[in-house]
């Protein structure tokens, strides 16, 4: 019998990436009953209006496959909210693709978009799936470092002449999350004007990721970048219903992009998960029609959940970098001693019983977040006090 050639069976770009730490670290939390402050999703329901909406299209028989690049109802009602939004006015039938999330939004647009070749800038801390999405799509993640605030209250920022020197005739994109997940930072419409700037000068793609956008603090705004002149042709703006409306198992999210990049992307969407869930589509479409007051409650809400938490931390030891989008709190954990973020994270977890996010996850060099971790709360009040009981067992070691 004739014996082949030793070949691997894998792929050889899963060795340039590692299975996520978020969602290890919520498995942690399981195992040890921590509570999980970790993976950001609410312990709490979501607005009774959309569970009714989704409940009531199962009970009609909304079971079957939607069109493969959204319901025309969801497609309708974002198109209006877009354009209360941010003044947008979006063609439905061309410019919008309904994904199974804002996750497989983000990987088909770089799917669609990217070739061997093509680099892709990233800031970090970045959210994890933006390095392994551009190396799936055939690209080489360019990362850029947004530094951490000096002073109390300050920004996290990135160096102008580190961000022109990522660009050069082969960057295809840059992924720009604001609000920002890990950081909170809220992207200054001064910093977006200098990004549009270099992507017009050489020719780029803005991917945004917009998922918190509903979610800001202290005075911020939300701009998007697609709202700047020069930038509607050249930008993917993605989004999704999960941290809006508290339902980050639902996995409906969208893209909005020029008619020839919608429907690239649309071909990858349709080849990879055929379309998002149809009876959800129809509970999205009434999540859209909540009144104002809605989405102003919810910032108020979670500012007042940021505002219990981060008190706690600081009277423990943490030094916070308090955020002004999103829902989670970047630390820096030097009091603590502890040699870095992983052993810290893996001793937080075990044994006094609460979940975080070994900072080092990410950035693509560990070093650089081996003194940070992340909190997640989005969470109950109850759930951040019985946080606060057990992280209080820090100040005692």
């Amino acid at each position: 019998m004739t014996v082949a050639p030793q070949k691997s069976f894998l792929s050889h770009k899963v060795a340039h990436f590692t299975e996520s730490v978020i969602r290890e670290m919520t498995r942690q939390a399981m195992l040890h009953g921590a509570i999980n402050l970790s993976q950001g999703f609410p312990d709490f329901p979501a607005p009774a209006e959309v569970k009714q909406a989704a409940q009531q299209a199962i009970a009609a028989d909304v079971n079957q496959y939607a069109i493969t690049w959204g319901a025309k109802k969801l497609r309708d009602a974002l198109v209006r909210q877009i354009g209360i939004w941010q003044g947008m006015t979006i063609d439905p039938e061309t410019e919008l693709t309904v994904c199974c999330g804002s996750t497989e939004a983000i990987v088909s647009t770089l799917l669609a978009v990217c070739n061997p070749g093509d680099e892709v800038i990233i800031f970090e801390p970045f959210y994890e799936n933006y390095g392994p999405d551009s190396i799936i799509s055939g690209a080489k993640p360019r990362f850029v470092r947004l530094h951490p605030p000096t002073t109390p209250g300050g920004e996290w920022t990135f160096d102008e002449r580190e961000l022109r020197a990522a660009f050069h005739h082969n960057t295809k994109a840059i992924v720009v999350n604001t609000p920002n997940n890990p950081t909170g930072k809220v992207f200054s419409r001064a910093e977006l004007e200098l990004i549009r700037d270099l992507c017009v000068e050489f020719n780029v793609l803005a991917i945004t990721d917009e998922i918190y956008e509903h979610i800001l603090y202290d005075g911020a705004q939300h701009i998007s970048i697609a709202t700047l002149e020069g930038m509607r042709e050249r930008t993917v703006t993605i989004n999704g219903m999960s941290k809006t409306y508290a339902v980050t198992g639902w996995r409906v999210g969208w893209t909005i992009a020029p008619p020839a990049i919608t429907n690239a992307i649309r071909k990858v969407h349709d080849f990879l998960t055929v379309g998002a869930p149809a009876p959800l589509q129809e509970a999205g479409a009434a999540a859209l029609s909540l009144p104002p007051s809605y989405y102003q409650e919810l910032a108020e809400g979670y500012r007042v959940k940021r505002d219990h938490l981060i008190p706690v931390l600081e009277e423990v030891g943490f030094r916070c970098f308090r955020p002004r989008g999103a829902y989670y709190v970047m630390t820096d954990i030097s009091a603590f001693g502890f040699p870095d973020d992983v052993s810290f994270a893996k001793y937080l977890v075990q044994e006094i019983g609460v979940a975080s996010v070994p900072g080092s996850s990410f950035y693509k060099d560990p070093r650089h977040g081996a003194q940070q971790v992340r909190f997640a709360f989005c969470k109950r009040p109850e759930t951040i006090d019985a946080a606060a009981e057990r992280l209080r067992k820090l100040k005692k070691r």
